[in-house]
């Protein structure tokens, strides 16, 4: 595989004289299947070439090679002079040099040490929360583990026993550990604590009622206006893409599937290519709390996307729609990334001090569009998926001029 890299055989024979060089040829094959650029590849066998030559240099068999020997070959690469001839080549040394590590642990070139089992993060009284969480309320894990964090100081503060727990030490903590927190993070504190609460009722480990004496943090609903682009920015946005790039073919997919359906951020993060059907033109979208629902997918929604699917999604055993454009071919890692790709698009296109910078923004546009567009409360809570149309009534009040225009004296004439 070397030879359709390097023209030179006297440089590849020069590469093959190491301890790394009967590996380098099946290295270059799987990094190839995995989807590297040429160029990519390049760097990885430089690397590989380098940690061959200086662990030569200094006896260390290729069988023994591990973390402590890449953290040797991290120190001999501040004072080397390659690092200086080549220019930054090196700079990536060190995870170039895990990937050829994990390259030999899987062709069992090396045995790696079996690690010691971690020691728990979390009580175990918050993983049962959490498994009760995924189970009974239909979260998924990443919600669960996000109510974990959030209760480690109340566990830390009134410990892991619920016998000892009552009504005036949960009322003091609230008090006390929220008073320096925001609003909305003071909400979230109490919703997992309260969530937690209604866990040990149902586990039997307190008594029923318990979970009523956590404050309530005021909150005044539909106070805030909703933020949102108008149409003309959210098709400069959509629009940004590079369609003659993968990467631009599957940004414009995920900018189409959020700005013309709503979709959230996990929806797209767990879209499967068996939630396509191509026959009926239907979506089905796995929302919260495990509830599937089908949606109609728009024309230009569905050419993003299968344009994506033919002409950008590289080969994969993953049955994810998207993936991450740099190799190896693989899933988002977390939501998040999809708002990544929202928060770059409106930079490509110009979009100065957005409302905000998330995934949530299209989302809010789309309502906020398909309610200008004269369409009812009740089909828009359908396709945004609202268990109640109170909460899409949050949108009812885009248009500011109408209310204003609608809006009454405050009595007396006072000013408000």
């Amino acid at each position: 595989m070397l030879n359709h890299y390097y023209g030179s055989s006297q440089a590849m024979e020069g590469m093959r004289s190491g301890c790394v060089g009967p590996h380098l040829d099946g290295f270059v094959e799987a990094m190839a299947a995995a989807g590297y650029t040429p160029n990519t590849i390049r760097e990885y066998v430089r690397t590989t070439v380098h940690l061959g030559r200086w662990a030569d240099r200094h006896g260390i068999a290729l069988s023994t090679f591990d973390e402590e020997v890449l953290q040797r070959f991290r120190k001999h690469l501040s004072s080397c002079r390659c690092t200086v001839q080549s220019l930054g080549v090196f700079s990536h040394a060190l995870s170039n040099a895990r990937h050829f590590l994990a390259y030999l642990v899987k062709q069992l070139v090396i045995v790696q040490a079996t690690p010691s089992a971690p020691a728990p993060v979390v009580p175990a009284i918050a993983e049962r929360f959490a498994s009760w969480m995924i189970r009974h309320r239909g979260v998924v894990s990443g919600t669960a583990v996000g109510y974990q964090l959030r209760l480690q100081p109340f566990l830390e503060k009134l410990g892991d026993d619920p016998g000892k727990y009552d009504p005036e030490g949960i009322r003091q903590f609230v008090i006390d550990h929220l008073t320096k927190k925001g609003r909305e993070e003071a909400r979230t504190v109490v919703t997992a604590i309260r969530a937690f609460l209604r866990f040990l009722v149902a586990e039997g480990s307190v008594r029923s009622g318990i979970e009523y004496c956590v404050p309530t943090v005021p909150r005044w609903r539909l106070s805030s206006l909703p933020r949102f682009l108008e149409a003309p920015d959210v098709e400069r946005v959509v629009n940004s893409c590079n369609l003659s790039t993968r990467h631009g073919r599957r940004d414009q997919a995920i900018l189409l599937l959020l700005a013309r359906l709503g979709l959230r951020a996990g929806d797209i993060f767990q879209m499967k290519l068996e939630d396509i059907d191509w026959n009926r033109g239907t979506l089905r979208v796995r929302g919260k709390g495990r509830r599937d629902v089908l949606l109609p997918l728009p024309q230009d929604v569905g050419d993003a996307v299968a344009a994506y699917l033919m002409h950008g999604r590289p080969k994969s055993i993953h049955d994810t729609v998207f993936l991450c454009a740099n190799a190896p071919p693989r899933p988002f890692s977390t939501s998040s990334s999809v708002s990544d790709v929202v928060r770059l698009a409106l930079k490509r296109a110009g979009i100065r001090n957005p409302p905000s910078r998330g995934a949530h923004l299209l989302r809010h546009s789309a309502a906020t569009a398909m309610l200008r567009g004269g369409s009812s409360l009740d089909s828009i809570a359908t396709v945004m998926r609202h268990r109640s149309t109170d909460t899409t009534a949050y949108y009812a009040k885009v248009d500011v001029n109408l209310l204003l225009r609608v809006a009454q004296p405050w009595p007396g004439g006072a000013s408000c």
